[in-house]
């Protein structure tokens, strides 16, 4: 035996076994209905079959040990995305209850079958629904409301016997304006007297859409008033008329008139009308049996503004105070500073945009300083009214803080004009008196404050380089005299700050008479 193809056939037995061990859970919790195959997404129902009824899933025991004896049967139906039924001569009609536990479904199909009638709001509950083929079936007429809420993407009716009435006018119109891809069919439905005719060339009277009126197109109001709007739907057949105001928050009443005939009219009246209603669209429709027409009335709400947020400063790439203002008319923007009118420039600017009532933006601050701090009021102006906002704004301390004082109240001290004059005469008579004074001072200064180099007598001299050499002792005198000098005795000379005796030479100036005669 060859080793190698063990772990191939070891593969397979694993997959197998896995496979056994899965259909076996599946068949345990999933009973798929008689003559049909399913899986976790389709149903399929092939074989010819003689029930009456649509084929639903059943839960059965899981064997689970804690007592829960069956699974969710509508998660099961939930993840079905196709149903094929075929054959099936004795399913006559489909029932909206036999479609609401398939949400998931995507495709539908029921060929060759026995289905003659199918309930009005069959497929309500299947939002998913894009591919539906009813052909080879015994349909004699087919409402178009069944598909109104689907988004079809392809509708399969041929090979049915649909009676030639204006109840199947709506294939005719869809086949001429190729919805659904009707127009690549070959449809047909019986006369009176049991003729074919092609469904193009039907030709019903008095079979025609809804035409629909309203008294409004543009419904423009105040906030707090009252309204009423009126729609009108004529044709043949009579539509039923009425407004679908879903998610409409005023108060609202509806009242129907038949005018005249063929004309079927309805007062929509609005009460106490709010601004959360502004820029909703009213809608008025005509339904009969070929189809639907509508007609849209656009309700504009004026209403004062409002400060919706004013944020505190945030730093993003610049600081921003963030601000969010509904308004209608749109409302102009102003701000302030402390009080005062702010005007922009590089430092502080406004951005913001505007998407119908509501502006929303920031007022900018580039590097800002603590003389930017403050209170910022933001003013939002239209021609109902005002509204404002303050928010502070603190972006850096002071550099140098003031300590905060209590303030002292200002003293007022009044004066008398007289006492005023007399007060500033005496002040000046005082400054013209020390002026004359020092006058004076100085002169005497420079007349008796400097005395003679020979004005001391007294045979104390005080030696100095400047002095002649030749000069007596007892004549120099710089005018340098201090109480030592003069307690000296009558031969002493001060030098410096040193007494010397000096004794004099009686033949000094004898010698110096004759120094100039010459020697014989």
């Amino acid at each position: 035996m060859d080793v190698s193809l063990c772990p191939a056939k070891c593969s397979f037995w694993r997959i197998f076994l896995l496979g056994s061990v899965w259909l076996d859970y599946v068949g345990s919790v999933l009973a798929c209905p008689a003559n049909c195959v399913c899986s976790k997404t389709e149903i399929n129902c092939r074989r010819p079959d003689d029930g009456n009824l649509f084929p639903l899933l059943e839960g059965q025991d899981s064997g689970n040990s804690n007592g829960n004896a069956s699974i969710n049967i509508t998660d099961i139906s939930r993840n079905i995305t196709s149903i094929h039924i075929e054959n099936w001569r004795s399913l006559h009609t489909l029932n909206a209850v036999d479609m609401e536990l398939y949400t998931g479904l995507q495709k539908l199909t029921i060929k060759n079958s026995g289905l003659r009638s199918i309930q009005p709001r069959a497929f309500a509950k299947n939002p998913h629904l894009r591919y539906i083929n009813l052909s080879s079936n015994r349909l004699t007429t087919l409402s178009w409301q069944l598909f109104q809420t689907l988004s079809l993407r392809e509708l399969q009716l041929e090979q049915n016997f649909f009676n030639c009435s204006c109840d199947i006018r709506w294939m005719q119109l869809w086949q001429e304006q190729g919805e659904a891809k009707l127009n690549s069919q070959n449809l047909y439905c019986i006369n009176a007297d049991g003729s074919q005719l092609p469904l193009f060339r039907m030709n019903i009277s008095q079979c025609d859409l809804p035409e629909i009126s309203v008294s409004h197109v543009n419904l423009t109001v105040r906030e707090g008033d009252n309204a009423v709007i009126t729609c009108n739907g004529s044709g043949s057949p009579l539509p039923d008329v009425d407004w679908i105001v879903t998610g409409l928050q005023s108060i609202n009443t509806h009242q129907t008139n038949l005018n005249w005939t063929n004309v079927h009219a309805i007062n929509l009246t609005l009460v106490n009308v709010t601004s959360e209603d502004n820029g909703f669209t009213l809608t008025c429709i005509a339904e009969n049996v070929v189809g639907m027409s509508n007609a849209s009335v656009a309700l504009t709400v004026y209403y004062p503004p409002r400060v919706v947020s004013l944020e505190e400063p945030e730093l993003r790439l610049e600081h921003c105070i963030e601000f969010v203002v509904r308004g209608n008319p749109p409302p102009t923007l102003h701000w302030l500073h402390n009080g005062q009118p702010l005007r922009e420039s590089k430092i502080i600017h406004v951005e913001y945009y505007q998407e119908g009532e509501i502006s929303e933006g920031c007022l900018l601050f580039n590097k800002p300083t603590h003389y930017n701090n403050g209170n910022y009021t933001l003013i939002a102006k239209n021609p109902l009214g005002t509204a404002n906002q303050t928010i502070n704004g603190h972006f850096l301390k002071e550099p140098f803080p003031v300590d905060e004082v209590s303030p002292t109240p200002p003293i007022t001290v009044t004066h008398k004009p007289e006492e005023d004059t007399f007060g500033v005469s005496i002040a000046v008579g005082l400054a013209a008196f020390a002026c004359v004074l020092l006058v004076v001072l100085f002169v005497m200064i420079n007349k008796y404050g400097r005395r003679s180099k020979f004005g001391m007598k007294g045979p104390v001299a005080v030696i100095s380089g400047e002095e002649d050499s030749a000069s007596p002792l007892h004549h120099i005198n710089h005018g340098i005299t201090t109480p030592s000098s003069l307690d000296a005795g009558p031969d002493t000379v001060v030098i410096g700050m040193t007494r010397i005796p000096v004794i004099e030479n009686p033949q000094y100036f004898r010698q110096g008479h004759n120094c100039h005669k010459p020697d014989t």
